[in-house]
């Protein structure tokens, strides 16, 4: 079926907010490799990255230069002993103070642009890649994957965004502060030219293995991710079978290992937190004990003596940037190799004139989705799951397949059952009135209070399972697909309420492809055809009482031994 428009959000943004900055066209098609995925998104902000450079340089050249003229007032008003020029120069600290904040703010409001831009677009990318996938993703990448995914990645996706413009302003106020040291002593010119860039490199030799590990510490996450919401979903099954306990000690042993995983990347960040202190401290103790030396030749003055020892304090700080930028574009890979794996999982929309079999779609399939021409069709097997997963290999946004456990959402039962239709529209609610007859679910409105308005508890905890059924059942037929494929959709109900259903499904889908995966003698007696399926291939076919009487194999599944 037609999927759901959704709204462009671009279309909702607040008056006066610029269209540029997040209008994303719907059949965008990113980059699926890391790092062009990663230039992709910065061409698409380079207004605010730009915007961030110029604040982030406008931030930090203040900074810088304050020793310059710190220095100044000691050599020009101190040494001098000139009031008038220690009183300039002291201004010009109060000044290059006040530039340095006011500009910091527009540096702020960038560095947070820049980083809800990159964040938002990564997470509108993949939300339309898992729509367009729908139920395709999971058979790709895991749930736990996924979910990790958009709980963690997209903001650190964006870090590397907000650390730019102040990573920017860093790289320039170091050449700044290079050239004044070149012009006032080339011996420490090039300590700093030299230094500065060593220290850089030397702290970047723990980036790699901190990134390996922070991948592997990744994979662990979404692996126990997976496994709580397998878990989650299955309790009640869990709970029938006993089986509590093993898969306990099984999320035992995987949120040991994501501990694990994190021990390790905890000692590889506390050896470079440490050396961010450690190396720029002993830079600022060569330099300061090099530029010493030189007043004490006379070669530069104390307030140059002051003005190094200040600049090489402030460098510590670009320095120090420079490896969180990195840091940050370590982490943003490690997350843009999660986004870009949703993205390539994505593939297409189905095709609008017939629905697309997928890959696991046999020749029973096929020969399914034929006979279903405008007929309720029954499809039968001595395995059930061997026909359930005959059909679970239809898919198309025409092909909608209703399982026999549904799922159900916490919330207002009404947008439970039109969830991405229009809820005020008058055709919609009229056929919903008629899908709840069909389905036998008036009675489950009574069940909820505040009946279609009021709130399902927790998924649906309080529903019995044939009330839950129902209520799937009136879901999917709301929706009016032009293929409506059910999988056992009555097993949890008694055989009135049954037989009731049958009957009215029939009448309603008369016209319309239907696909039943059962073993009901109810369903199946109001069926057009039944299709008897064995090793994946039709077996059998014809009116349900024809086979009953003509095929051995099926009077044994449907009667189930007993005879007619």
């Amino acid at each position: 079926m037609p999927s759901s428009p959704t709204p462009d959000p671009t279309t909702t943004l607040t008056p006066g907010w610029p269209r540029w900055a997040l209008s994303l066209p719907e059949d965008t098609r990113p980059p699926t490799t890391v790092d062009a995925f990663l230039l992709w998104l910065a061409r698409r902000q380079w207004r605010s990255l730009a915007a961030g450079a110029v604040m982030g340089t406008a931030w930090m050249l203040p900074i810088a230069l304050v020793p310059a003229a710190i220095g100044a007032a000691i050599d020009r008003g101190v040494v001098a002993r000139d009031l008038g020029q220690l009183l300039l120069w002291a201004g010009a600290v109060l000044g290059l103070g006040i530039f340095s904040a006011v500009t910091g703010n527009g540096r702020h409001l960038a560095a947070v642009t820049n980083w809800l831009l990159a964040t938002f677009r990564g997470a509108v990318l993949a939300d339309r890649a898992l729509r367009r996938a729908g139920p395709r993703l999971t058979r790709e990448l895991p749930v736990g994957e996924i979910i990790t995914s958009f709980s963690t990645d997209f903001g650190r996706l964006g870090g590397a965004f907000d650390v730019f413009a102040r990573v920017t302003g860093s790289l320039v106020s170091f050449v700044v502060v290079a050239v004044i040291l070149l012009k006032g002593s080339v011996l420490l010119g090039l300590i700093m030219l030299i230094g500065g860039p060593l220290l850089v490199l030397s702290l970047s030799l723990v980036m790699q293995p901190l990134q390996r590990r922070q991948e592997a510490q990744r994979q662990e996450a979404g692996a126990l991710a997976a496994l709580a919401a397998d878990t989650v979903a299955g309790l009640r099954v869990l709970r029938g079978i006993g089986g509590e306990e093993t898969f306990l000690r099984r999320y035992a042993v995987q949120s040991e290992r994501v501990r694990v995983a994190g021990v390790r990347i905890a000692g590889l960040q506390a050896t470079l937190d440490a050396a961010q202190v450690l190396l720029p401290g002993i830079f600022v103790l060569v330099v300061t004990a090099v530029g010493s030396r030189l007043v004490v030749r006379g070669e530069i003055s104390p307030g140059q003596l002051v003005a190094f020892y200040g600049y090489t304090a402030f460098l510590t700080t670009p320095l120090r940037t420079v490896v969180e930028f990195t840091e940050s574009m370590v982490r943003a890979r490690v997350a843009a190799r999660r986004v870009v794996r949703i993205l390539a999982a994505d593939p297409g929309a189905a095709s609008e004139s017939a629905p697309d079999l997928g890959p696991e779609a046999g020749p029973a399939a096929a020969s399914v989705v034929r006979t279903a021409m405008g007929t309720l069709t029954g499809v039968v097997s001595a395995d059930p799951e061997e026909s359930a997963e005959l059909v679970r290999g239809l898919a198309g946004d025409q092909v909608l397949v209703s399982e026999p456990t549904p799922h159900m959402f916490s919330g207002p039962l009404r947008e439970e059952l039109l969830a991405g239709l229009e809820l005020d529209d008058p055709d919609v609610l009229a056929r919903l009135d008629e899908v709840l007859v069909v389905a036998d679910a008036e009675d489950v409105l009574l069940a909820v209070d505040g009946g279609l308005g009021g709130d399902l508890v927790e998924r649906g905890r309080t529903l019995s399972g044939g009330q839950r059924q129902r209520i799937a059942l009136a879901r999917a037929l709301v929706r009016a697909p032009e293929l409506l494929v059910l999988i056992e959709p009555t097993s949890a109900v008694d055989a009135h309420t049954e037989a009731r259903i049958a009957a009215r499904l029939a009448e309603h889908r008369r016209g319309q492809r239907t696909i039943v995966v059962t073993a009901s003698p109810l369903l199946l007696d109001a069926c057009d055809e039944v299709l008897l399926v064995a090793d994946g291939q039709v077996a059998a076919r014809g009116r349900h009482h024809d086979l009953l009487s003509q095929v051995t194999a099926y009077r044994e599944i449907v009667l189930r031994g007993e005879e007619p």
